[in-house]
């Protein structure tokens, strides 16, 4: 038995300690905001919030985040009111939506640590998320967006 914390609820999960993190949240806690996309932490798709930090759940074995705070897209708000899924939402930055979780958990963190970030700033860390419908200038403008309205509250989250 392995005890997790996600978005900010006590949980147990019954796998192997190496099985992926994002399958325990998906398959196993029924969490399915978050994606599979490449499964080598390449393209962000799977991009959660681990103690804060974004981190790449399908090459994160579950036993490493035993006893730490996991955030996952559902645990940014409870009624889609985060700043920056907000902004988001203003923007209209999905165009197929499938990355848009791992975008929006990377931009949170990026906020969090930068809250008034440049576009070099947000070019350099959303590096990590690909997006194959090419939304890069909305999710630029989103984090601005996010960036200048809310800058105090983009660091909150459940957990």
């Amino acid at each position: 038995m392995i005890k997790l914390t996600v978005n900010g609820q006590p949980r147990d999960v019954e796998v192997a300690g190496d099985t992926p993190l994002l399958w325990v949240l998906r398959d196993s806690l029924g969490l399915t905001g978050t994606k599979y996309g490449c499964g080598m932490s390449l393209c962000g798709a799977c991009t959660v919030h681990v103690d804060g930090a974004p981190t790449r759940s399908c090459i994160t074995p579950v036993e490493s985040v035993a006893g730490k705070a996991i955030t996952t897209i559902e645990g940014l708000s409870p009624d889609r009111s985060h700043p920056v899924q907000k902004a988001w939402m203003e923007i209209d930055v999905p165009q197929c939506g499938y990355c848009q979780s791992g975008q929006i958990m990377s931009a949170v963190a990026l906020l969090k640590q930068n809250p008034k970030p440049s576009d070099a700033d947000i070019d350099a860390a959303m590096s990590g998320n690909i997006c194959r419908c090419g939304t890069y200038p909305r999710i630029r403008k989103a984090i601005h967006k996010a960036a200048a309205g809310a800058s105090s509250q983009t660091g909150t989250e459940a957990g």
